[in-house]
């Protein structure tokens, strides 16, 4: 029956012929989705009647369709008094179906599908969605750079060609795509999900069952829309599952990863959000939750989404170069060191942009093979790769493939909006090889500076800090040393977000080229503000209030020794200290409504880390309270 099926409409084939005979000999696609990302990264998710669609398809592609865009994250920008935007259809990228498995077309006997049209958001004529940011940022950074290579031809010495060689210049991106998935209901214990990630005994071991099913299903699926998965395997963290009576296997919670091959930036953002629905959907169908968020489980591993970006261009004869790969005994080339420079000088204004909410933060941790510094690593020698995991930003390197070079940004999570984090390493690369290009820098010049100590003069980078480190920075470091050397990481999205305010220069870099606009800017600031402020008092305290209830008390007062009594009133002084209010004292709950009622956001920031450390306590406390007692 899938055989049958269309899975996707490439870019070459979008003439209004091509399309009109594709969709007409394949009735079972009954419906068009035009699909808007905001700034929150959230899709756009429609149904309109296939027929429409047909007799009109230029007029979607000029903006015949529109749409309330104060249903959208679109903060400041679509307001209510001027809420229309006009969607207007992409056909310079890859549409792809999908398919509902579970509504069959009688005629056809084939699942209905929906042709999902990635498309514009135009508020008062100008594009103000995430993909239109990422496609300025790409153009921006493509013509800026070709016109550096023609005005400096030495920037190319490096390599065997001239600027009179290069047919176009392009910028490559992929994703890796981390979740958890378990069976609906059921609840893993923290302690045994902790002890199985320390013994490691679930990374790379056997998928079984439902869960072997739906990822087999998934990466097949993937090959039929052409995204050429390369591996879906297990991560670190899960708990072996139970065979219930049934002989089915309940009880699952398990971390899974799927990698696909790069693509272009903007196909890459694209294809990245399918493959999500893709995942999510498959796995629903075998009776399995998915969950992208990055740290849904306290003292386990979170879960990432490794961005990995590099640039090459494709000659005129036909031959394709890795512009990060160097020829000489370097670990890579000018525009390599450069672009590296640029994402870790200007990454305060960047970081906003990849890790946005609480849940992302949380997740970067000492301990959890997640990064907290900015900061590099590029190897111990240039014949041997670095696989430094506790570094921001890693070199990729495969000695016997020169088109493997690239990096691999290892902050970003599921829900980060990768369209806005491609658009803000862009432009910091952007920076930095204008740096070096402009002031005829080699390879030997950027690596002395990128491997500058805290305190050595520095022409473009910061003098008071460090930029690289070949060692594990958990460990060699201390915490003020981390701080010290390559910046305090912030701990709350409101600590991250001021960055912007408190960073002028390195926001211009966002900027330049009209790439981000103070209204776009002041609109995702106000997005993610409010986002953070709705969960910490609908979903945060929430959470917290039935973790806090269920620390009862559970011994026996007359077996109970001092050392419990003991035990159990540093708990019960932990509870009332968060929750409970009395004529004398406000919880911490109450403070935290206060600030918020007040707007008083660097109050609510400081009570948000307060109260974060308290719950902490608090668990490690009702541990060593209920593990000391015999009779329960």
């Amino acid at each position: 029956m899938l055989k049958k099926l269309i899975y996707v409409i490439p870019k070459e084939n979008h003439s209004e012929k091509e399309i009109k005979e594709l969709l007409l000999a394949h009735s079972e696609v009954k419906f068009v989705s035009l699909v808007g990302i905001d700034l929150s990264g959230n899709d756009t998710d429609e149904r309109i009647p296939m027929q429409i669609f047909l007799d009109d398809i230029d007029g979607f592609s000029k903006g015949a369709i529109q749409t309330d865009g104060s249903s959208v994250v679109l903060p400041g920008i679509a307001t209510l008094n001027n809420a229309k935007l006009d969607m207007l259809a992409d056909l310079d990228c890859n549409w792809y179906v999908d398919y509902n498995l579970e509504n069959i077309d009688p005629e056809t006997e084939l699942p209905i599908g929906t042709l999902k049209i990635p498309c514009v958001l135009l508020h008062d004529k100008i594009a103000v969605d995430s993909r239109s940011i990422l496609k300025r940022s790409v153009e921006s950074f493509k013509s800026t750079v070709l016109d550096l290579f023609k005005e400096n031809p030495s920037a190319l010495n490096s390599f065997d060609f001239k600027y009179e060689d290069i047919d176009k210049l392009t910028l490559t991106s992929a994703t890796e795509l981390e979740f958890w998935v378990k069976t609906p209901d059921d609840q893993a214990d923290i302690e045994e999900l902790s002890t199985s990630q320390v013994l490691k005994e679930q990374y790379w071991s056997k998928t079984k069952g439902s869960v072997r099913t739906a990822l087999e299903q998934t990466l097949l699926l993937m090959e039929k829309y052409g995204f050429e998965p390369e591996m879906g395997h297990k991560e670190v963290g899960g708990v072996k599952a139970q065979i219930g009576e049934a002989g089915s296997l309940t009880h699952i919670m398990e971390q899974l990863e799927i990698d696909w091959k790069f693509s272009d930036a903007l196909q890459c953002a694209d294809n990245e959000l399918f493959i999500r629905n893709l995942v999510k959907e498959t796995f629903r169908l075998n009776g399995l939750d998915v969950n992208f968020l990055a740290k849904p489980v306290h003292d386990v591993a979170g879960s990432g989404e490794h961005t990995h970006i590099g640039i090459a261009v494709k000659l005129k004869n036909g031959k394709r170069v890795n512009l990060f790969n160097s020829n000489k005994e370097h670990f890579m080339s000018t525009l390599g060191y450069a672009s590296v420079m640029g994402i870790l000088k200007n990454y305060e204004v960047i970081n906003p942009f990849v890790s946005s909410t609480n849940d992302s933060l949380r997740r970067l941790k000492v301990g959890f093979e997640a990064p907290i510094c900015i900061v590099t690593s590029l190897g111990h020698s240039v014949d041997v790769p670095s696989r430094n995991r506790s570094i921001l930003l890693a070199l990729i390197r495969d000695l016997d493939n020169p088109l493997a070079t690239r990096f691999e940004l290892r902050a970003p999570c599921p829900h980060t909006n990768t369209y806005l984090a491609l658009s803000t390493l862009f432009m910091g690369m952007l920076d930095g090889i204008s740096y070096a290009i402009e002031n005829n820098k080699s390879e030997d010049d950027l690596l002395k500076e990128l491997s500058k100590a805290p305190g050595d003069d520095s022409s473009y980078l910061e003098k008071d800090r460090a930029y690289r480190s070949e060692e594990d920075v958990f460990e060699y470091y201390t915490e003020d040393q981390r701080a010290e050397y390559f910046g305090k990481a912030p701990k709350t999205v409101f600590e991250n977000v001021t960055a912007l305010d408190k960073y002028p220069d390195k926001l211009e870099v966002l900027k330049s080229h009209g790439v981000f606009t103070d209204s776009v800017i002041n609109s995702f600031r106000m997005a993610i503000t409010s986002r953070w402020v709705t969960e910490i008092n609908n979903r945060l305290l929430h959470n917290y209030a039935d973790e806090i209830r269920k620390c009862k008390m559970i011994h026996v007062a007359e077996k109970a020794l001092d050392l419990d009594l003991a035990n159990w009133e540093k708990v019960s002084d932990l509870r009332h200290l968060l929750m409970k209010d009395t004529y004398s004292k406000t919880s911490l709950f109450t403070k935290i409504n206060e600030a918020t009622n007040a707007e008083n956001y660097e109050e609510l920031s400081a009570l948000q880390i307060e109260l974060d450390m308290k719950v902490e306590e608090l668990r490690f406390c009702y541990s060593n309270y209920t593990k000391n007692l015999l009779d329960i």
